[in-house]
């Protein structure tokens, strides 16, 4: 499932595209009619956490909409998928960047998040006309810029078939974008919010230091997009091999020592795989998928998850990341 740093890439992709009309359009999507595309502007681009955030308006030179329709809201009754790191996340009681550019990409990490408070506003702006899409990216979302994707096996019967992208927008400047595997849906406004983005400069340690130190699995609590906006299975993973900690440990049982650290890692390890897509390098992982960690121990697999909720897989090694033992969490529990 594409994180926060593969979606930031694919916000990267995207936004020098910013300004320009949609003239022709394609695409296999059957909830959003992509002939609707046809004529709109690509007016803005924002990315939070999963989710990227592209606005459209109608040409501001016509006046009036005239024969240009905007696309239409989903249907009553149509309801957005909802994210399964955010259902693991929950207590059932309480409820591959696959386009890389061949130029080099100069590393642009967002210094501010202005325009994500801006998705919260109104949609008075050019007469309340503006849609903004949102796009999901599930297990295997992307945007492929200039070119579409290619089979890289054969399908069940044999066969070579390229995947079908779900919208492709022709733009003004000769350029395309093809979306594959991705989940759409209009907004009149984007209701996120940038202190729950792990890569956000406004990234909220407290309240994330906060629900980390609830009595429920931190590993579920790493998930919940609530605090944790843009991490997924790889992150959380990683960090918590990086911090030493059992995946499995109550977060109340934890030292603030040990949900600082957590939290310092979450957010180093995104920025440093963010930095990495940009300099072309694939973001190593020292114990997710691993058979052995990198000091040689056995590693466990195991799915985890809440009782009747998503079981996600997780990697973790029992000498580095040891349980806290009877005694240890007693004390805890009394401190």
């Amino acid at each position: 499932m594409p994180e926060g740093p593969s979606v930031r890439k694919f916000h990267h992709l995207v936004s020098p595209f910013v300004g320009q009309q949609v003239v022709k359009t394609g695409g296999s999507s059957k909830k959003l009619n992509p002939a609707s595309f046809q004529f709109l502007w690509l007016q803005d681009a924002q990315v939070h956490g999963k989710k990227l955030f592209l606005r459209f308006d109608p040409d501001e030179e016509l006046g009036s909409l005239g024969n240009v329709s905007l696309p239409e809201p989903l249907q009553k009754g149509e309801r957005e998928e909802e994210d399964q790191d955010q259902k693991q996340a929950l207590r059932p009681s309480s409820q591959n960047i696959s386009n890389e550019s061949s130029q080099p990409l100069e590393l642009v990490i967002p210094s501010g998040d202005s325009g994500l408070e801006c998705l919260q506003g109104d949609t008075s702006a050019g007469g309340g006309a503006e849609r903004w899409l949102q796009v999901s990216f599930g297990l295997f979302g992307s945007i492929w810029v200039n070119e579409f994707s290619r089979a890289k096996k054969a399908n069940k019967r044999g066969d070579w078939r390229d995947p079908i992208p779900r919208l492709v927008l022709y733009l003004s400047g000769g350029s395309f974008l093809a979306f594959y595997n991705c989940q759409m849906s209009w907004r009149s406004s984007a209701l996120v919010q940038p202190t729950s983005d792990i890569l956000s400069e406004k990234f909220h340690r407290g309240q994330a230091l906060e629900a980390l130190g609830r009595e429920q699995p931190v590993c579920y609590t790493l998930l919940d997009q609530r605090y944790f906006s843009g991490l997924g299975n790889i992150i959380k993973n990683e960090a918590l091999y990086r911090a030493g900690i059992h995946p499995l440990s109550l977060g109340s049982l934890l030292s603030p020592q040990h949900l600082e650290a957590l939290v310092d890692h979450v957010v180093e390890f995104s920025a440093d795989w963010l930095q990495g897509k940009f300099q072309g390098k694939q973001q190593h992982t020292q114990i997710y998928q691993k058979e052995q960690c990198p000091v040689g121990h056995p590693v466990m697999k195991d799915a985890f998850g809440p009782p009747g909720g998503f079981q996600r897989l997780t990697w973790w090694c029992p000498q580095c990341q040891p349980r806290l033992p009877p005694n240890e969490q007693e004390q805890a529990q009394l401190a």
